[in-house]
This record gives C-alpha cells, sequence and structure tokens, in this order.
C-alpha cells in the first residue's frame, strides 16, 4: 500500500473511534513558547517528551538545522506570529548533535539533483538570476555556533518584541540530555 492510501485508511479509523478526542487543544500555547528545532526524525516524539512537552504546550516551528536564513523567511515569520497572533512570549532554538546540516556537501546534493532529473540549465539560470546554490545548501561547521546565530537572528529582529526571551539549546538525539548554549534570561547587554 501507498502512503497516501495507507495513511487515509488509518485515518477514516482514526476518526471513527473519535480519537483525535485525547488530542484536544486551543491554537494558543499553553506555556507561552515557541520551539524551533530541526526536522530530523529522531526528534520527532523525543524532543517533546525530554522537553516535557504535551500537544497544546508549544508552537512548534521545524527547519533543516533549525537554521534561521533569513530575517524575513518563513521560519521568521512563523516565530512572529506565533508571539503577535497566538502569544507566545518566549522562543527556544534547539539544535542537535550529530545533524546532517553539519555534513552537508552543496555540491554532492546538486549531483543528486541532477541523477533525479535537475537539468543543467536550471543551475545555469539560477546562478545567472543570482542564487548561489552552493551557500544555500551549506548547513553549518559548528552546531552550537548555529544555535547561537539562530538565537542572535531571532533575538535583534526589528519585529521582536523586547520583552521576548529567545533561547538556544542543543539535544542529543540518543538520550534526550538537553544542554543550554543561550540562556535567554542571562542578559548580556545592559540595554536590554
Amino acid at each position: 500500500m501507498r502512503n497516501l492510501d495507507e495513511i487515509l485508511a488509518f485515518n477514516r479509523q482514526f476518526v471513527a473511534n473519535r480519537e483525535y478526542e485525547k488530542y484536544k487543544t486551543t491554537k494558543f500555547p499553553d506555556k507561552r513558547l515557541v520551539v524551533l528545532s530541526c526536522m530530523d526524525t529522531r526528534l520527532e516524539e523525543l524532543l517533546p517528551k525530554a522537553m516535557n512537552m504535551r500537544n497544546g504546550d508549544i508552537k512548534h516551528v521545524k527547519s533543516a538545522g533549525a537554521i534561521v536564513s533569513h530575517p524575513f523567511g518563513s521560519i521568521m515569520r512563523s516565530i512572529l506570529v506565533a508571539i503577535y497572533e497566538l502569544n507566545a512570549e518566549e522562543v527556544m532554538v534547539v539544535g542537535h548533535y550529530d545533524c546532517g546540516m553539519s555534513a552537508i556537501d552543496s555540491r554532492r546534493t546538486m549531483v543528486k539533483m541532477q541523477e533525479k532529473g535537475i537539468s543543467a540549465e536550471t543551475f545555469t539560470i539560477l546562478q545567472h538570476a543570482g542564487i548561489n546554490l552552493n551557500k544555500w545548501l551549506h548547513g553549518f561547521d559548528c552546531v552550537e555556533e548555529s544555535v547561537r546565530k539562530s538565537v542572535e537572528t531571532i533575538k535583534k529582529h526589528p519585529l521582536l518584541p523586547s520583552y521576548v526571551d529567545v533561547h538556544g539549546l542543543l539535544i542529543d538525539p540518543e538520550t534526550g540530555r538537553l544542554d543550554v548554549v543561550v540562556n535567554g534570561y542571562e542578559r548580556t547587554d545592559a540595554s536590554e
């Protein structure tokens, strides 16, 4: 059975058996927290459990590597919507050890793209349009530094309210242990 068919078959039973009832909540995060994490499959259930989060506690935003790559991109927009429209008051960026974005080779990825049907002409067009795929596809060299950079991008955003604390953490994808990289409660700048 194909994925979509399997999911829809399961879903019909899920709804018929009213299994959704145990997940009912509102759209507002109970802990007034938005979490940006990596999309790594090992974190899907581990991260919320390791943080003692249940359905309805947080707004969860995901990106490859928990990276905020552009201050006016969709990740930052999601964080700001969570704050202004959904009452979040804190942000946590949670990267993880053994992250695939630390080992991504943009050239190898582009070879895979060509193997899957993306033409050399497409790469040429993108290059002429000023898009540097090597830079765009590159992850990071140090996960701790990447978390710090994402925290700084969020914290220094001109549309972020000054009262919002922004934290940076790393999770061990094997054990769930959390390590603090940036404690947003500790103000390092006297003007904050």
